[in-house]
């Protein structure tokens, strides 16, 4: 993050990390002309900009939220269901802290991340050492240099001092989303051990829809579901959705109150008439997933014209603003790659960094989580294209050396 912020606008640097969403010029003008009418509406521009909000968050937007969700999906839910915070990372600390942690009779609870390799954000978000516990995947080599991550069941525990199960889905780091098998297999472990399934929906349906699947949402009074605004276009507005049983509602809404009063109202003011009206999923629908779908594809066809001959695999891309690159035998760990490439100006997220929970036992060493990049495909694309170039041309020259 440090050199995220040092090298982000300065020249000749490539951004090919942080999750910053693409500048889309439809969803773009959306925005600014639903700015220009909060402007005009003297009333609602007073109310919005002058007056705190609830503890949990804007009510005619989570009216407006449960009244989409429930229509679209089926959900049983109100805005009793809704909380807002201000952004996705206070929505999991909050929830994080909540389900584990040090008790006080003693007892120390974790979040079980079942699938490895998973969200870095999530990793220093605990305000107890020890707060994840996490598995190695299963990997399936498909056609074509792509492979895919699957949960190994076989392995996973559910023990005793689980205090909640997460994923995110589509996955950050690697585009992974996990099937209506793997999501009803995880919702069972939750129910037995009666604890509570986050499925962190960031880049899911109904919006921004970053997914090019056909696997639909689920929600049950068990799970909470995290969704955002960022990846909609509204990522400097900080904006986390949490859609969770009415008792776990009111504690967030507690939380709200202690730390920040209340969660900021523009980022649900300038998408509420949009969700009423259905122009926001059309947005996700018809501009946000397309311009991601065909720009992966172009992004995947540069680094294979740039890792001509080079032993290489790339998940399979499914969801998400990322491309996840795999270096079986990298003679160097994936942070020294990512130096290298900074020393190139290109800037991109070493994969190592995504395993949270996931011991590195020197007696059962697993080189795979130290031969991965994340490579964001979400800027420009011309810069996507040199960015590959020169990651193709640093491999090699290691490669060769």
């Amino acid at each position: 993050m440090d050199d995220l912020g040092e090298y982000v606008g300065k020249p000749g640097y490539t951004m090919l990390g942080g999750g910053n969403p693409a500048q889309i010029p439809e969803i773009e003008t959306y925005f600014q002309k639903a700015t220009a009418d909060l402007l005009e509406d003297e009333d609602r521009f007073r109310s919005i900009i002058g007056t705190y909000s609830a503890p949990g968050g804007e009510a005619e937007f989570r009216t407006a939220l449960a009244e989409f969700l429930s229509q679209s999906y089926g959900w049983p839910i109100t805005a009793d269901n809704i909380a807002l915070t201000n952004g996705s990372a206070t929505s999991f600390f909050y929830l994080f802290n909540m389900f584990a942690g040090e008790y006080e009779d003693g007892s120390h609870r974790k979040i079980l991340l079942p699938l490895a390799p998973e969200y870095i954000g999530y990793k220093d978000a605990g305000l107890s050492p020890n707060m994840f516990r996490s598995y190695r995947p299963e990997i399936s080599f498909l056609e074509d240099n792509f492979f895919k991550y699957r949960i190994d069941f076989a392995n996973l525990e559910v023990g005793a001092d689980i205090g909640a199960i997460c994923v995110s889905r589509p996955t950050n780091p690697t585009g992974n989303v996990l099937d209506a098998a793997e999501m009803e297999q995880l919702s069972r472990l939750a129910q037995d051990r009666q604890i509570p399934l986050i499925v962190d929906n960031a880049y899911g349906l109904p919006f921004p829809n970053i997914i090019f699947s056909d696997e639909a949402p689920t929600w049950e009074p068990h799970m909470i579901m995290c969704m955002s605004l960022s990846k909609l276009g509204l990522p400097g507005l900080r904006t986390g959705i949490i859609i969770a049983s009415e008792t776990i509602v009111r504690r967030l809404s507690s939380m709200n109150a202690v730390i920040s009063l209340a969660p900021g109202n523009l980022g649900p003011a300038l998408v509420r008439n949009g969700l009423k009206s259905g122009e926001i999923r059309r947005l996700s629908d018809d501009v946000i997933r397309p311009h991601y779908e065909n720009k992966v594809w172009k992004t995947i066809g540069f680094l294979k014209e740039s890792l001509e001959g080079v032993n290489y695999h790339i998940h399979k891309p499914e969801g998400a603003i990322f491309v996840w690159l795999w270096f079986p035998g990298l003679p160097i760990t994936s942070q020294q790659l990512y130096e290298k490439l900074r020393d190139r100006k290109v800037l991109v997220i070493p994969g190592e960094h995504f395993y949270p929970g996931l011991p590195d036992d020197p007696n059962d060493p697993w080189p795979h989580r130290y031969e991965c990049i994340r490579v964001s495909y979400a800027a420009d694309i011309e810069d996507v294209k040199a960015g590959a170039k020169i990651i193709g041309e640093v491999v090699k020259e290691l490669l060769d050396s």
